[in-house]
């Protein structure tokens, strides 16, 4: 099914082309941590972006009106973290896992597009973490509230997800797409018997660290990596932080990456 998604998806960008008459039309791919402040950049050819229309969609939203004619659509949820650059590119402030999906960017002059439509492909990277005593009592957070009550002898699970329009278990994966639990001088966890490192049974895009607290983990980092042929596309970063409280800190290290159009 998610297969099929792709190829519909691929289909409708080839169809709006060639019915709309559009010169060219370019694509990009933005990898991005949830948290994190993004600018999605747009093939400017006019002077201003009086002319600019940016649009969405995902697997779950038909297509979304973010900005008209250079101006926001106050009716999206998101407007209040959007923005235009001069240059007529999209940011989008504090980035959640719920903003991936595929971002158009258009120019038309009395009616008729102008230049290349530019399409952005924008991957989130988000964890989320839960922590249990041994009473069996639970907690749990995002990477966007960042904190977790923790201490020693509770156990913690980190889940990190992938979220795409692209097919998990089909594009992302034979494609040698791979997410990675890593210590801090960034070797896989996976070699240390102390950590159980899990792939869901649901989707390949969701990876689950679980460990038992330890005295000696205060000020540990664990970072959860999205490579590509062995390349970094984005990490979140979570630090253990014991403190009065005894709550867990994270904080993100991101790095973007554009060179893989189509590689999905």
């Amino acid at each position: 099914m998610a297969d099929k998604y792709d190829l519909c998806l691929l289909g409708l960008i080839i169809l709006s082309s060639l019915l709309t008459g559009t010169s060219g039309v370019t694509y990009d791919e933005v990898f991005i941590s949830s948290g994190e402040n993004v600018s999605l950049s747009c093939n400017k050819t006019l002077s201003d972006c009086k002319s600019t229309t940016w649009t969405y969609e995902n697997r779950h939203s038909g297509r979304v009106d973010l900005i008209t004619g250079g101006i926001k659509n106050k009716d999206t949820e998101r407007h209040e973290r959007l923005s235009l650059e001069s240059d007529c590119s999209l940011n989008i402030k504090n980035v959640t896992g719920e903003d991936y999906g595929l971002y158009i960017c258009e120019q038309y002059v009395n009616g008729r597009e102008q230049g290349s439509d530019a399409y952005v492909y924008l991957h989130v990277l988000h964890v989320s973490v839960s922590s249990s005593s041994s009473s069996s009592s639970s907690s749990s957070s995002s990477s966007s509230s960042s904190q977790t009550e923790i201490s020693p002898g509770r156990s913690v699970t980190l889940s990190c997800q992938l979220y795409t329009v692209f097919s998990c278990d089909g594009r992302v994966h034979s494609r040698r797409y791979e997410l990675l639990w890593v210590n801090q001088a960034g070797v896989d966890l996976k070699t240390d018997s102390r950590y159980q490192i899990l792939s869901s049974s649901s989707s390949r895009c969701i990876l689950t660290l679980t460990t038992t607290l330890l005295n000696e983990d205060d000020n540990r980092e664990w970072r959860c990596q999205l490579t590509h042929r062995d390349q970094l596309l984005t990490s979140v970063r979570y630090t253990v932080k014991y403190s009065g409280e005894k709550t867990l800190f994270s904080d993100r290290f991101v790095k973007t990456s554009t060179d893989w159009l189509y590689s999905f």
